[in-house]
Parts: C-alpha cells; sequence; structure tokens
C-alpha cells in the first residue's frame, strides 16, 4: 500500500509563489509514477504535472514554463514538488497528488488535496 500526504496549499497574490509537496510512504519501490491535478468549482479535474520512475517530466500546456514537479527521493519516502510561479486567478483550485503503482494490476493512489488560491 501507497499513502500520501500533501501539503503548502494557501493564498497568494497573482504573480506570487507557491509550493506543494507530497509525501509518499509505504510501497513506494512500486510507483511508476506521480502526477498532480487539480479542480477547480465547477469544471473537471484536470492533469496539470507528470514526473515518471526515470525523472522525465511532462506539463499542461496551461502551465508550462511556470510550474516544476520534482522528486526527492529518500530510504522510505518519495516527496514530490509542484513549484508554482507566477500564479494567476484561474490557477486557482484544489490540487491533488496521486501516485500510479504497480502490482497485480495497475492501480491509483490519490492525496487528500490542498486548496490553492490566488487572488487578482
Amino acid at each position: 500500500q501507497v499513502q500520501l500526504v500533501e501539503s503548502g496549499g494557501g493564498l497568494v497574490q497573482a504573480g506570487g509563489s507557491l509550493r506543494l509537496s507530497c509525501a509518499a510512504s509505504g510501497s513506494i519501490a512500486n510507483i511508476a509514477g506521480m502526477n498532480w491535478h487539480r479542480q477547480a468549482p465547477g469544471k473537471q479535474r484536470e492533469l496539470v504535472a507528470t514526473i515518471i520512475s526515470g525523472g522525465r517530466t511532462n506539463y499542461a500546456d496551461s502551465v508550462k514554463g511556470r510550474f516544476t514537479i520534482s522528486r526527492d527521493n529518500a530510504k522510505n519516502t518519495v516527496t514530490v514538488y509542484l513549484q508554482m510561479n507566477s500564479l494567476k486567478p484561474e490557477d486557482t483550485a484544489v490540487y491533488y497528488c496521486n501516485a500510479v503503482v504497480t502490482g497485480p494490476t495497475l492501480y491509483n493512489v490519490w492525496g487528500q488535496g490542498t486548496q490553492v488560491t490566488v487572488s487578482s
């Protein structure tokens, strides 16, 4: 089993920065990749950034050049960060960390979500 704990959300003015953290514990050797998603009120959840085991990253067009996903591997935990710069009001959403875990089948684990609010 993999457990995810997120932190780092908050309120920031447009143009500011925030860094989100997602700490994964448990069967971290089985994590194939980790993602950040977000869901704004009245909108569908969207994929924001991905980092896979080899370190390759991918971003939604709306955040390219502003957001950076990175990973820090420790002995028993993996922490994935989302550095968000030049924030815009349209970045306001609940941000969710997600781990794709291998096993007998591939499955997803989700964090609890953290609110990011960007004021204009």
